[in-house]
């Protein structure tokens, strides 16, 4: 697929970045980096408001944008002709995993303990923009504290949203369990609220999110919207037929639908309150589709990979919107989660965390439509559950086509996308030969064993 290229002016991209410019030196090696603070503080409204959104369990191919006709996703494939469309984004394979590290800017291999928790004393981009000045809000799915239903191995060892830099908030499972979608239970602002059987929780996620933007609409902002769409159970949405519907497939249509009419309401309330044109969008999964789920795409049939370490389970959709986007554009490069804390910070001016190894660089110059400085190849550890036998580690190194294990196996993914072929040593032509070398080298550039994990112990 061939990049369309769309011309942006110097004034375009100031007015992204909030007039000031932090050149990223990170790479796919991971650089200790402790960026200054921008010589002159910004004036409220020139700083540019950001309102990411990362949807649950859906892979890219449940979206119109990304060529399906069997979904209907009409808000985010308007926010792709309006923006630009990413080709290869990868997530990490499981829901805490990949919200570790985008909250972070660092591999699972730095930073990552144990499912459901976040080390308390990990540093994210709600700290980097409070510290920035901004008003910060987070609502939807936590799932990073440990909840009431896990073990004692991980029982409230993790954080909680007011101490990951977040002001205000509504949240799905972050001391206690309960539904998320009908008569659900969630923590708003620090009280954990039970609601109606008539209530739909990504409704009340919704609105607080909304409210939140009225409230602030004169002031900078970060909105963070880990979705609970379109997680299972796969139960009606308030647009379904009947609440009595039991079809997995039929109820996780009208889900990705539901999931996209958010999307749409939000996008809506952004221009009723006046800061749309100063808002950059960001749209995203956390990994891919639940594995009873079957798509179809171009002709094949998709079946969703979650969990598991193949395109069904760690290509994403991504499409970045905003005034001064490159509209209509297809980009190839590479993105990894990793690399949305740079890019945030670059386009709002914010100092990146001093003192933190990071992982990532920033795809802002893309967004507006420059070539930028794109990574070659991007580094995944995967261990969701480090602290049980039963769950094994995987690494890998990967470009748009090749992708190296650590043990060796090599894939050329586009021609064997379940990953059934692997390429011998010696096999392949000079192109596999020269991806093995290549890949290995961005392997052996990261840590050999993760940090954070000494035998069966957090840290």
């Amino acid at each position: 697929m061939q990049k369309k290229t769309a011309d942006c002016s110097r004034r375009a991209f100031l007015k992204l970045a909030g007039g000031t410019v932090v050149v990223s030196s990170l790479g796919c090696r991971g650089l200790a980096t402790a960026i200054e603070k921008p010589a002159k503080p910004q004036p409220p409204q020139s700083k540019k408001n950001i309102v990411l959104i990362m949807a649950d369990d859906v892979g890219y191919e449940c979206f119109g944008c990304y060529g399906s006709n069997m979904y209907t996703t009409p808000h985010i494939d308007a926010l792709a002709a309006n923006g630009v469309r990413f080709t290869h984004c990868y997530a990490q394979p499981l829901c805490t995993p990949s919200r570790v590290k985008i909250m972070t800017g660092q591999s699972n291999i730095r930073n990552y303990v144990d499912f459901s928790i976040m080390d308390p004393a990990e540093k994210t981009f709600g700290h980097m923009m409070q510290a920035h000045g901004y008003k910060t809000c987070v609502a939807g799915k936590w799932q990073l504290y440990g909840a009431e239903h896990y073990g004692p191995q991980t029982r409230g060892k993790g954080i909680l949203p007011g101490d990951a830099g977040f002001d205000a908030w509504c949240l799905w499972q972050v001391e206690k369990l309960g539904d998320r979608y009908w008569n659900p239970r969630l923590n708003v602002n620090g009280q954990v609220k039970q609601y109606g059987k008539e209530q739909y929780g990504p409704d009340v996620c919704a609105d607080f999110i909304n409210e939140f933007i009225t409230a602030h609409k004169d002031t900078p902002f970060f909105v963070y919207y880990p979705m609970i769409l379109v997680h299972s159970p796969f139960e009606p949405t308030p647009d379904s037929p009947s609440r009595k519907q039991k079809h997995a497939q039929k109820n996780f249509w009208d889900m990705v639908s539901y999931m996209d009419k958010l999307v749409g309401r939000i996008v809506a309330h952004l221009k009723d309150a006046g800061v749309l044109e100063n808002t950059l969008i960001l749209f995203l999964s956390d990994n891919g589709t639940d594995k009873k789920i079957k798509s179809r795409l171009n002709g094949q049939t998709i079946t969703g990979g979650k969990s598991i370490t193949t395109d069904s389970g760690t290509r994403v959709p991504f499409v970045a919107s905003c005034a001064a986007a490159a509209k209509g554009t297809v980009c190839d490069d590479l993105i990894d989660l990793s690399d949305f804390v740079p890019t945030m910070a670059e386009a709002t001016g914010a100092a990146l965390p001093a003192d933190v190894t990071l992982d990532g660089r920033s795809f802002l110059p893309q967004i507006r439509g420059d070539k930028g400085d794109p990574r070659q190849a991007l580094f995944m550890y995967y261990n969701p559950r480090p602290t049980r036998k039963d769950w094994s580690e995987s690494r890998f190194a990967r470009d748009q086509r090749f992708k190296l294990y650590g043990d060796g196996r090599l894939y050329d993914v586009p021609n064997d996308m379940l990953e059934k072929k692997p390429i011998a040593v010696g096999e392949g032509g000079p192109e596999a030969a020269a991806a093995r070398e290549r890949l290995q080298r961005v392997i052996d550039s990261m840590p050999a064993k993760p940090v954070k994990i000494t035998g069966k112990k957090l840290r």
